[in-house]
């Protein structure tokens, strides 16, 4: 549950929770970048301190865990299933700019890795991937994308292009969250939004996360939000694949 009652009349439109598909691709506006509200991250101090604790946690991420797990990692992902050990895609990221996103591969290669999301029973996962997936260590190659600053150790999760554009149609405000840099982990993931989206009203609960984030965003809220983190990992919160 969240700490502070989301304000929705400031933030969003009462509409009704929806249920359903999504609508085609090819049908879909992808919205426009109108901020509802100002938000902190407007401010260039507050995106230098924010800058200042990416750095600071993806060096240290790097350096003391990835140096010797990469190796590891990469060895059980080449002898589980043929395919690179890295899985790139395009995401959206701040400004709906396109983004080459990095994680460990946990999916056997297959056509329908840049279009449809991961299920908890997927087939397409490898033995070695369900395990990544289930500690969420397929992630850690964001930390790369932290450092060239296409993302943030917090905020808003990047979607794939195609699913943008899909909920920029439904959603209300769904394109500001776009606004800031995505994340690695967001106040929506640890709040218990996370995993697999079956139906709209799930992503709209994500987007209004999202959005309180965005303008209530404190260098104490990020640290709040990564330390909430390290703690669902410990306790190996299920609800992720």
């Amino acid at each position: 549950m969240i700490s502070k009652p989301l304000k929705q009349p400031m933030l969003y439109h009462n509409n009704p929770l929806l249920h359903g598909d999504l609508p085609p691709a090819e049908t879909a506006t992808s919205g426009t970048l109108q901020p509802v509200f100002a938000h902190p991250l407007e401010r260039p101090v507050n995106r230098l301190a924010k800058r200042v604790l990416d750095i600071g946690i993806s060096l240290a991420v790097l350096t003391f865990v990835m140096s010797w797990l990469t190796p590891l990692l990469a060895l059980l992902i080449k002898l589980d299933s043929r395919g690179p050990v890295f899985f790139k895609q395009l995401r959206s990221g701040k400004n709906n700019q396109a983004f080459t996103c990095y994680k460990f591969r946990s999916m056997r290669v297959n056509a329908q890795a840049h279009t449809l999301q991961a299920t908890q029973e997927d087939a397409r996962l490898t033995r070695v991937g369900r395990f990544l997936r289930r500690t969420s260590l397929d992630e850690l190659p964001q930390f790369f994308n932290v450092l060239c600053n296409h993302m943030s150790v917090a905020g808003p999760r990047p979607h794939m292009l195609l699913h943008t554009e899909q909920y920029g149609a439904c959603i209300d405000n769904y394109m500001s969250r776009l606004l800031v840099k995505p994340g690695i982990t967001g106040w929506a993931q640890v709040c218990g939004y996370r995993g697999e989206t079956r139906y709209l009203f799930e992503m709209e609960q994500r987007v209004q996360h999202d959005l309180y984030y965005l303008q209530y965003w404190t260098p104490a809220f990020d640290r709040k939000i990564i330390w909430m983190t390290v703690k669902l990992l410990l306790r190996r919160t299920p609800g992720v694949y």
